[in-house]
C-alpha cells in the first residue's frame, strides 16, 4: 500500500537538511566577511573602534569592501568546485584547485597553505609530511564542502575525505580531529540534531584531545592554531542560542577572526538555518559568492543524494 503521508515527511526532511546546507554555506561567508573587520585585532582594540562590531563594513588590515570575503570562503569554493569537477573527494583534483586559486593571487593566503601548495607544484605529492608545527585551522575553515558531500557516508569515509583534503596542506592529528569535529557539527546540525548534541560531540573532542578544553578560561584574542579557533567557536556557540548573537561574540573576540568567523558562521548556520542569518548580512554579501555558496551548496547536497562519494 502507497503511503503518502511518509512520503510526504521524507521530502519535507530532505528539503530541511538541503535548506541548512545552503544555510551553512551562507553562514561561512557570512562570518568570513563580518569577521575580516576586525582580524588580528585586539578585544580592546575592537571596543574602542566600533564599540560592539556587528556590521558588515569592510575594511580591516585587508582594506576589503563591504560584503567582500577572504582566503577561508575562497578556498572553500575552490575545494568543492574540485568535488564537483570529480564527483568524489579526489586530492589531485583538489590540489589543482587549491593551486590555481594561488595563482589568481588572493587577499590573504596562510604560510601552510602556501607551503603545500608550493610542494605540491613542486613534487605532485598530494600530502604533505606530518608535522607537529602543521596543527593550523586552514583545514578545518574549508572543510564545508566534504561535510556536505558526505553526508550520508559512513564515518570512516567521511574521515577519509577529510585528510584528503586537509593533508594537501595541514598533515597534523590535532588539525585532523578538530577538522573532523567541525564536519561531524555540521553534518549533525544539517541533520536536525539540537545544539545540545553538538555540544555532546564537542566533549567527545575534548576528552580524546583535552588540549581542546573549553570551558576553563575564555578565550580572547584566538590565534590561529586550531585549538584556540575552536575553544572560541564553542565558548560563542555554546553560551548563545542564535545565529547573530553566537557570530557577533565570536568575531569580538579579534584575533583571527574571520576564520572563527567563517567556522561558527558555517556550523550556526546549519543549526539554526537560513532564516535566522540576519537579512542586512546576506544583502550586503558580494552577491556573485552569495550565488555561488548557494549553488555549490546545492550541488554538493544532490551529489551526496546520489551517494556519489568517497
Amino acid at each position: 500500500m502507497f503511503r503518502t503521508g511518509s512520503l510526504v515527511t521524507d521530502l519535507e526532511t530532505e528539503l530541511h537538511s538541503l535548506q541548512r546546507s545552503v544555510a551553512a554555506y551562507l553562514g561561512l561567508a557570512v562570518g568570513d566577511a563580518l569577521g575580516a573587520t576586525v582580524e588580528f585585532m585586539t578585544p580592546a582594540e575592537i571596543r574602542h573602534e566600533y564599540g560592539t562590531h556587528k556590521n558588515m563594513i569592510g575594511g580591516g588590515w585587508l582594506k576589503l569592501k563591504a560584503g567582500d570575503i577572504t582566503d577561508d570562503t575562497e578556498m572553500s569554493l575552490a575545494l568543492g568546485n574540485a568535488i564537483l569537477s570529480a564527483g568524489k573527494v579526489e586530492p589531485v583534483s583538489v590540489a589543482e584547485a587549491f593551486s590555481a586559486w594561488m595563482r589568481s593571487k588572493p587577499k590573504d593566503i596562510g604560510n601552510t597553505v602556501r607551503r603545500g601548495i608550493v610542494q605540491y607544484r613542486r613534487t605532485g605529492q598530494t600530502e604533505m609530511p606530518e608535522s607537529e608545527h602543521d596543527a593550523g585551522n586552514g583545514a578545518c575553515m574549508r572543510c564545508l564542502p566534504v561535510a556536505l558531500v558526505t553526508l550520508h557516508s559512513s564515518w570512516t569515509d567521511v574521515q577519509t575525505a577529510s585528510r584528503l583534503q586537509a593533508h594537501i596542506t595541514h598533515h597534523n592529528a590535532v588539525s585532523d580531529a578538530g577538522t573532523e569535529c567541525i564536519i561531524h557539527m555540521l553534518q549533525a546540525a544539517i541533520l536536525g540534531e539540537p545544539l545540545a548534541e553538538l555540544e555532546l560531540l564537542a566533549r567527545k573532542l575534548v576528552m580524546e584531545y583535552p588540549v581542546f578544553e573549553y570551558r576553563q578560561r575564555r578565550r580572547d584574542n584566538p590565534s590561529g592554531y586550531i585549538v584556540d579557533t575552536l575553544q572560541a567557536v564553542f565558548q560563542s556557540l555554546f553560551s548563545t542560542d542564535n545565529f547573530e548573537a553566537a557570530l557577533v561574540d565570536v568575531v569580538n573576540r579579534g584575533g583571527d577572526a574571520d576564520t572563527t568567523g567563517a567556522i561558527l558562521g558555517m556550523v550556526a548556520g546549519a543549526l539554526y538555518g537560513i532564516d535566522n542569518i540576519p537579512t542586512r548580512w546576506l544583502e550586503r554579501l558580494d552577491p556573485n559568492i552569495r550565488a555561488q555558496c548557494t549553488q555549490q551548496a546545492r550541488a554538493l547536497y544532490q551529489l551526496a543524494q546520489q551517494g556519489h562519494t568517497p
